[in-house]
């Protein structure tokens, strides 16, 4: 009996975890990269990089669609330059974007103008980014399955924590049109703090310089006690090791004589897809090759007898590609900027620099980190392999397979403010960016006109006072409010962002109950670097847009004034004399015109002059109202 009663006192497992602590779930972590992706897992407590059955970790982000189906990895990665419009690569920087955006990006395929999202034309058909992500997903879950000997209970994926509604949306449909239960979309910088913090066991504040191959982010975290806040972020989604190797061919177009720029109408002999391919593809080698010598050579086979062979040093390079280093730098002093105003007054003592990324291997990127910081990089493990090890340990602990080590909580920001539209354009923020998530936030709005019974909720994104300035993500009503009094509804508008970083919106009338909402799904994400654009936008115009704010609110406060005015007079106009509505009117008329103007303090003045204009009126109305209500009535009842 007591063996009975201890057998089963066995069975019990504690809340989240396993019923049976010897099979624990299979949980991955995947980082899907711009240049290439892979996928983690925990086996025997230890974090590891899933190898394919070459030993290779690293999956080229490469898909092509063939005759005989399609290929993903090294297999499509050689085929680039024979067949370049059927073999997508750096699929990534299109996810979440419109046809406009891609025709910025000077790609080597046939676009499609599809309604949200471009696509690519290809021998399989039209397919989106999101199909092709799809596809380099399915094979790192085949990977997995293969590895760990059955199907995967729950995935967590990164992004950069710069993408927006848009990319991430697209991320998660891509990843369950691969089969995977995502677990969570969780930022690059913070699964990267996640694989050294625990780890080392670090507490303090780390910065985490995270430069792939196609995004830049920058994210201040401050570790204690197995919470990871994140408490400032920044970055570009369009800027990585891309662009350097870009930079380079630019250059080489230049020294071979072909051109100025990289147009396909000016330069007929590269506009040709498999020479660009070729280009690309020789200035990374010769951009990696850099990194650990002081010169080499590019070398191109054009058409015909035509090459490209020009040497190039290590100095040249950096002086080439200077820029770019600057705008990370540009974004890492204002994220630096961001965490002292969060921290209020705290100093902010940085214990490391974490950098992250295939492309942090150069070293100037490593030299210009050092100085800004005025600290030596912390390099200790595999920049391409910390951010999916971090991914894999946050999915081990979603999934159910706890331990003692594994009490630590993520919190991710929001990088941009959330707003709603208000009357006269304005923008009436709800959730500030660098918010921390999951988050959620109520503000109360009314009504501006008497009777109103639908009200249109615009959602806007970003740091403007106007809502024209903004980013638009969605739009809805709220209908069958109760006619009343403008001014008396009370309409409570909740924004709730998850911690995916996705955002829901709802309204609701408080007296009748009436209810509307919206999750959010823009058609597509920002165009390239405009996050980073509408933060400085923000900065650099803040006392221009205070100023259009102020006018804004003032001519809504006139036309709020006129109207109740015209209201009052249309109703009890019989209780003034010829002399008082003429100097009414003669109020109105000024504060009419007054308000057409850009004078904020003119308007401001012209309805101080016509509310105490209209006092009288205002206290003869209510003795009008005073006298109706007791009218029949006895002192008895009163």
């Amino acid at each position: 009996m007591i063996k009975k009663n201890f057998v089963a006192l066995l069975q019990i497992s504690e809340p989240g975890e396993t019923p049976d602590p010897h099979q624990r779930k299979r949980a991955i972590g995947i980082d899907l990269g711009t240049t290439n992706s892979l996928v983690a897992t925990l086996r025997h407590a230890l974090p590891e990089v899933i190898e394919d059955h070459l030993g290779h970790a690293l999956l080229p982000s490469v898909v092509r669609f063939s005759q005989d189906g399609v290929q993903v990895g090294q297999e499509a990665m050689e085929q680039a330059a024979v067949d370049p419009k059927n073999t997508i690569v750096s699929v990534k920087r299109l996810m979440g974007r419109g046809f406009a955006d891609a025709l910025e990006q000077s790609l080597p395929y046939d676009l499609v103008d599809a309604p949200g999202m471009v696509q690519l034309s290809t021998r399989a058909g039209p397919v989106s980014p999101i199909q092709v992500s799809a596809e380099i997903l399915r094979k790192l879950r085949e990977r997995a399955e293969l590895a760990l000997a059955g199907d995967i209970d729950g995935a967590v994926i990164t992004v950069p924590a710069y993408f927006d509604d848009a990319q991430r949306q697209a991320t998660r449909d891509a990843a369950q049109l691969a089969g995977l239960n995502v677990l969570r979309l969780l930022n690059e910088p913070t699964a990267a703090a996640v694989a050294y913090g625990l780890d080392t066991g670090a507490e303090g504040v780390y910065a985490v310089y995270d430069l792939g191959g196609g995004t830049f982010d920058i994210s201040i975290l401050r570790l204690s006690r197995g919470v990871f806040e994140v408490i400032a972020t920044g970055g570009d989604s369009s800027l990585g090791g891309d662009d350097f190797d870009l930079r380079l061919v630019e250059w080489a177009i230049r020294e071979a004589g072909l051109g100025d720029t990289i147009d396909g109408s000016r330069l007929s002999e590269i506009a040709q897809a498999t020479t660009w391919r070729q280009l690309l593809s020789e200035a990374r080698r010769v951009k990696e090759a850099l990194s650990s010598q002081p010169m080499a050579s590019m070398h191109v086979v054009l058409s015909g007898d035509n090459e490209i062979k020009i040497p190039l040093t290590r100095e040249r390079f950096e002086a080439l590609t200077s820029d770019l280093v600057e705008k990370t730098l540009l974004a890492t002093r204002r994220a630096l900027a961001d965490a002292r105003d969060a921290l209020q007054g705290e100093p902010l003592n940085l214990e490391a620099v974490v950098m992250v990324g295939g492309s942090t291997r150069m070293p100037q990127v490593r030299q210009a980190v050092k100085a800004l910081f005025g600290l030596e990089p912390f390099i200790g493990l595999d920049p391409d392999k910390v951010v999916a090890i971090g991914a894999a340990l946050q999915a081990d602990a979603l999934v159910g397979n706890k331990t003692g080590s594994d009490d630590w909580l993520l919190l991710d920001v929001i990088p941009l403010s959330l707003g709603v539209e208000t009357m006269g354009g304005l923008v009436e923020k709800v959730i500030a960016r660098n918010a921390t998530l999951p988050i959620a936030r109520a503000q109360e709005f009314t009504t501006f006109k008497d009777g109103q019974t639908a009200l249109a909720v615009h959602v806007v994104q970003g740091e403007r006072e106007l809502a024209s300035e903004c980013r638009s993500l969605g739009r809805f009503e709220l209908r069958g409010i109760p006619p009343m009094p403008a001014g008396a509804a009370r309409i409570v508008i909740t924004y709730q962002v998850d911690a995916d970083g996705l955002l829901s919106v709802s309204a609701c009338e408080q007296t009748s109950g009436v209810k509307a909402a919206i999750t959010v799904k823009p058609a597509y994400g920002l165009e390239d670097s405009q996050i980073t654009e509408m933060l400085q936008s923000g900065f650099a115009k803040a006392e221009t847009d205070m100023l259009e704010r102020r006018l804004r609110e003032q001519q809504v406060e006139a036309q709020r004034l006129l109207d109740a005015t015209r209201v009052a007079l249309h109703h009890d106009g019989d209780l003034l004399s010829t002399d008082d509505r003429t100097q009414i009117d003669a109020l109105m008329d000024r504060l009419t015109q007054t308000a057409q103007g850009s004078d904020h303090q003119a308007i401001r003045a012209a309805v101080e002059a016509l509310a105490a204009g209209t006092e009288t009126f205002a206290m003869q109305r209510m003795n009008r109202s005073i006298q109706r209500a007791l009218n029949g009535q006895q002192i008895s009842s009163l």
